[in-house]
């Protein structure tokens, strides 16, 4: 099994994936729990000295100007996460708290923390035996970070809650620490503020968005091509040297994609009825611009992460000249704006791919396509409903592009009185990818039904190569009318597999 290995100076995008999604194991490096001991040693020195330092020896927040004695502090800690385990609503997905449990983890090996290698060391055995705590959906504001979110988990440390085992059964998280032969944490200064105060959970839910928007703005590319070679377009405005005169990177990138997949077409700029359009219309024409802009965005909110990634996000940070200092780092602004940014070009891609739907539907406009795609136009319907379906999913989409991070709702007596709403931001931007998903394998199903009922020319080997790769994985093609939902539940799964881009690469080579 591939295995992690979590220094002092953060992670990469690729290891939360292998963490999150493919059960990786975690091992600690020998430098991160020197760090650990070292950051440690400053904490201890500060707890025993009479003057208060946040954090150490007081209480949180609002609360932060009371000193709390020595024999209190280990109450205060566990009190803390406790308290802070508030979360309500539906169970978030295993994958989501494995990548905000792992980001924790990584912050804490930064040596920045003040906690002890005990407590890393427990982390990265929870993970590795496949222990996963319950997590619910509402309790973050994103701002002192995911708290809600984090104490869940923090809560499975102290061997209290609830969790989920490696069948997937949620039990007591005690029991589950046991037969995995785990001791559960018993928190002392600092340790319970330090487990709950990052962005990990919008930062591991931005960093798996980024992962499957990459495969899906490939995917809508090749689409996007399709769509335009069933509608006999031309593949001029593909040319390079177009794109080169207005040189945005995604631009010029989803161009050469549409270009290679068209390459060998006999349909694209034939006209059945002989008069050459001069222009397409502008959701088959403009396909590069819109999802070049998106995949611009996409390259800045990878930016983002990438910095977050190699960050240490706790309140205070323990520094290596032995102070221990408040800050406000914790802020999730930098992760909510680009998780709201990526939800706007996401909605956009999947409102001119229902275009390009619509478009091949509709007989006035389809040059010469039957009605709806239809086997006998009026006993059938066609894909009249699937497209009904798509356009309710960009509806949505809509709704879901509205930003959540310019919202703020003041919380803990003021003291916290502008926040993030990074972690909403990143829930719906889920939701949003999701849906984008299926919009994408809409346009995939009638785009391939569409150049197969076109007779006489042959489409290119790009796009014979797609047509077989979704008839092969259980989407049936032109005919009579029968139950929808399956076909298209076979070209979501297609699509969500990546499949749209696998079975094209050996034709085109390797997409940009």
């Amino acid at each position: 099994m591939h295995t992690v290995v979590v220094g002092t100076s953060g992670v990469t995008a690729s290891d939360v994936l292998a963490v999150a999604r493919g059960g990786a194991r975690i091992e600690l490096a020998d430098e991160a729990v020197t760090a650990l001991a070292a950051a440690r040693e400053i904490v201890d020195a500060l707890a025993a000295k009479p003057e208060p330092v946040y954090g150490v020896s007081t209480g949180f927040g609002a609360l932060a100007s009371r000193h709390i004695s020595p024999e209190l502090r280990a109450q205060l800690q566990r009190n803390i996460v406790r308290s802070h385990a508030a979360g309500m609503g539906p169970h978030v997905e295993r994958e989501v708290v494995r990548a905000l449990m792992f980001l924790r983890l990584k912050t804490v090996c930064s040596g920045h923390t003040g906690v002890r290698p005990e407590v890393a060391r427990t982390m990265a055995d929870i993970l590795n035996a496949g222990i996963t705590p319950v997590v619910h959906e509402y309790g973050s504001l994103g701002c002192s970070g995911d708290l809600a979110p984090l104490s869940h988990c923090a809560l499975t440390l102290m061997g209290e809650g609830d969790a989920e085992g490696p069948d997937g059964t949620v039990r007591p998280a005690g029991e589950l620490l046991a037969e995995h032969g785990i001791t559960p944490v018993e928190l002392r200064e600092k340790e319970g503020l330090a487990l709950l105060n990052g962005t990990d959970g919008m930062l591991g839910m931005l960093v798996m968005a980024l992962a499957d928007l990459d495969m899906l703005y490939k995917s809508a590319d090749v689409t996007a091509a399709l769509s335009l070679e069933a509608l006999l377009g031309t593949d001029k405005v593909l040319a390079p040297e177009l794109h080169a005169i207005r040189p945005h990177p995604g631009q010029g990138a989803s161009a050469a994609n549409m270009l290679a997949v068209l390459k060998g077409s006999e349909l694209t700029g034939h006209h059945q009825d002989g008069a050459p359009r001069v222009q397409d219309a502008y959701s088959v024409r403009c396909a590069p611009q819109v999802a070049g802009a998106g995949r611009d965005t996409l390259a800045h909110a990878r930016l983002v992460a990438e910095r977050e990634l190699a960050a240490a996000v706790d309140n205070p940070l323990v520094l290596p000249d032995g102070r221990v200092e408040s800050n406000g780092n914790f802020h999730g602004a930098p992760v909510a704006y680009v998780l709201d940014f990526l939800a706007i070009a996401a909605a956009d891609l999947g409102s001119i791919s229902e275009r390009r739907t619509d478009r091949l539907l509709d007989k006035n406009r389809s040059h010469g396509l039957p009605p709806f795609l239809a086997d006998d136009a009026g006993v059938d319907s066609g894909l009249m409903i699937a497209q009904y379906t798509q356009a309710a999913l960009v509806s949505e989409m809509k709704r879901l592009a509205v930003p959540a991070s310019v919202d703020s709702i003041p919380s803990s007596a003021m003291q916290e009185d502008h926040v993030s709403m990074g972690w909403s931001a990143a829930r719906k931007l889920r939701t949003a990818v999701d849906n984008l998903t299926r919009i994408v394998a809409i346009e995939l199903y009638a785009a391939t039904r569409a150049i197969e009922l076109r007779e006489g020319l042959a489409p290119a080997p790009a796009s014979r190569a797609v047509i077989g790769a979704v008839r092969a994985a259980g989407v049936q093609g032109p005919g009579p009318d029968r139950f929808l939902s399956p076909d298209l539940e076979a070209a979501d799964a297609f699509v969500r597999a990546g499949q749209v881009v696998t079975a094209v690469e050996p034709v085109t080579g390797p997409l940009l």
